[in-house]
């Protein structure tokens, strides 16, 4: 029986730990190639190491598949070139790109610092960015080679970027940024039989523990094992996704959604007086949903 990624050519980023490393293993499970990206940082992203990213890549080995690891900076642009150009030298092309690298800085927005903001923008949404573009660059290439690509990019968004969460106002804003990017990537690389993708996932990580999930019930931990979150990805990266694109998916060990994006609301003729426009705001709001919480259900004042 075919396994869904027989053959297919997957760089995960970020997959030494963690989500990042149940994408890969189950990839590689489903007889895909594998690229193991991790710089082998700390949580906050300093520091390096080959080890994480080279374990993976021992049990993908030792479990009988192909894997081989980088340890380049996703976040900076010619790292990602790097990346993209190991694995089409390694194993001939790319087909899936899943941008997962991540770090966390929390903190309230009075006490953020400026190196606290850019460290997370850089990593999630310029690590996003570079690695897709040099992808994408590949897949044009070889659209006007004649070839046919069924390319895939599945990014990470998160429940804090589309629902929003306090003390993550960076962490948020670049998840909510690569909820945006991921739509719009759809639209422009849909010529070149590239889909773009991505997912929301709720995990107990090393990245959560820190945030009360630790604590959690063995019930609760189960839900949000990482385990729960590769199969949609795997699925995503192989060829019968074809027909999905743009989308962002919902996911851990509790229920898998489509979050629908930003929609128009209730509606009101518009005035040129502040003052008695105030009115019809009012009652627009009034008949709106309220903003989700990190559920993904509307926020109640309880």
């Amino acid at each position: 029986m075919a396994r869904l990624c027989e053959a297919r050519v997957c760089v995960v980023t970020g997959a030494g730990r963690g989500i990042g490393r149940e994408h890969a293993l189950m990839l590689a499970a489903h007889g895909a190639k594998v690229v193991v990206n991790d710089l082998g940082g700390s949580m906050d992203g300093s520091g390096t190491s080959t080890g994480p990213a080279q374990e993976v890549v021992d049990e993908i080995v030792a479990a009988g598949g192909e894997a081989v690891a980088n340890t380049d900076d996703i976040s900076d642009w010619d790292g990602a070139g790097r990346l993209v150009a190991q694995t089409v030298d390694t194993f001939g092309r790319l087909d899936v790109l899943v941008n997962n690298a991540g770090i966390l800085r929390d903190r309230m927005l009075v006490n953020m610092t400026e190196a606290e903001w850019d460290a997370v923008i850089k990593v999630h949404l310029k690590g996003t960015a570079g690695p897709s573009h040099h992808a994408a660059v590949h897949w044009r290439e070889r659209t006007k080679a004649g070839e046919s690509t069924q390319g895939r990019i599945i990014n990470t968004s998160s429940p804090s970027g589309i629902y929003g969460n306090p003390g993550q106002t960076n962490y948020g804003a670049a998840k909510a940024g690569i909820a945006a990017f991921t739509v719009i990537a759809a639209l422009e690389l849909e010529r070149y039989g590239v889909t773009v993708n991505a997912i929301a996932p709720a995990a107990l990580t090393r990245m959560t523990e820190n945030l009360g999930m630790g604590s959690a019930p063995d019930e609760i931990k189960e839900q949000m094992a990482p385990r729960w979150i590769a199969p949609i990805v795997v699925w995503l990266a192989s060829v019968e996704s074809d027909d999905v694109t743009g989308r962002v998916f919902d996911v851990s060990g509790r229920a898998l959604s489509v979050s629908e994006g930003w929609s128009r609301g209730p509606t009101a003729e518009p005035l040129d007086d502040p003052e008695a426009l105030g009115p019809r705001v009012l009652d627009i709001v009034g008949q709106a949903r309220a903003n989700a919480d990190m559920s993904g259900r509307p926020r109640t004042s309880d």
